[in-house]
C-alpha cells in the first residue's frame, strides 16, 4: 500500500489543483453576486459619506487656507514690488534732477572760470602791450639818436672822403668850406 500512496492518489482524495478548479465558493466574482449587493451599497454609502466628511471638513479648508495664503503672499509681493518700483522711479527722478543741477552748476563754474581767465589774460596782454610799447618807444629813441649820430658822422666822413678824392685827382687840397657846402647839397637831395 505504500506504493499506492506515493504514486497515485487514493480514490476519495482530490489533488490540490483539482480542488481549486472544481471547488465552488458560492458562484462567480463576489462584487457581481446579487446576494452581496445590499452590503456593498451600504459599505459604499458609508465610505462615500466618510470620504465626503474628510474632504469637506479637513482637506478643503486646508487647501482653501493654502490657496488664500498663497494669494495673500502673491498680492503682498506685488504690492511690495510696486512700492519698490515707485521708490526706484522717485530715486531715478531725484538722480536726474541732481544730475541736471550738477551740470548747470558745472557750466556756471566753467563760464565763471573762463571769464576770470579771459579777464586775467586780457589784463596780462594789456600789460605786455604797454611794456612792449614802452620798449618800442625807447628803441625808436635809441635808433633816432644812433641815426643822428651816424648822420653827423657820415657828413664828416663824406666831407673827409670828398676832400681826399679831390686831392688825389687834382693833387691840390680843396678848401674845407667848399667841401662842406658840396656835401650838404648832396645830402639834401
Amino acid at each position: 500500500m505504500a506504493e499506492k500512496s506515493q504514486g497515485a492518489p487514493a480514490k476519495g482524495q482530490k489533488t490540490g489543483a483539482h480542488t481549486e478548479a472544481d471547488g465552488h465558493h458560492g458562484g462567480g466574482f463576489p462584487p457581481f453576486e446579487s446576494s452581496t449587493f445590499a452590503s456593498q451599497l451600504v459599505s459604499l454609502v458609508i465610505a462615500f459619506v466618510a470620504l465626503y466628511l474628510i474632504v469637506s471638513r479637513i482637506a478643503l479648508p486646508r487647501v482653501g487656507g493654502v490657496i488664500d495664503a498663497r494669494q495673500n503672499a502673491i498680492e503682498g509681493d506685488l504690492a511690495a514690488a510696486q512700492k519698490l518700483k515707485d521708490e526706484s522711479d522717485a530715486a531715478l527722478k531725484a538722480y536726474e534732477s541732481d544730475l541736471a543741477a550738477a551740470r548747470s552748476r558745472a557750466q556756471a563754474i566753467s563760464a565763471e572760470t573762463r571769464e576770470k581767465l579771459n579777464a586775467a589774460a586780457e589784463a596780462e596782454r594789456k600789460t605786455l602791450e604797454d611794456q612792449l610799447s614802452a620798449k618800442l618807444a625807447q628803441a625808436e629813441k635809441t635808433i633816432a639818436a644812433t641815426r643822428e649820430t651816424a648822420m653827423s658822422n657820415v657828413r664828416g666822413i663824406a666831407a673827409d672822403a670828398a676832400g681826399a678824392i679831390v686831392q688825389r685827382l687834382t693833387g691840390v687840397l680843396p678848401d674845407g668850406g667848399t667841401v662842406n657846402s658840396a656835401v650838404d647839397a648832396s645830402l639834401k637831395g
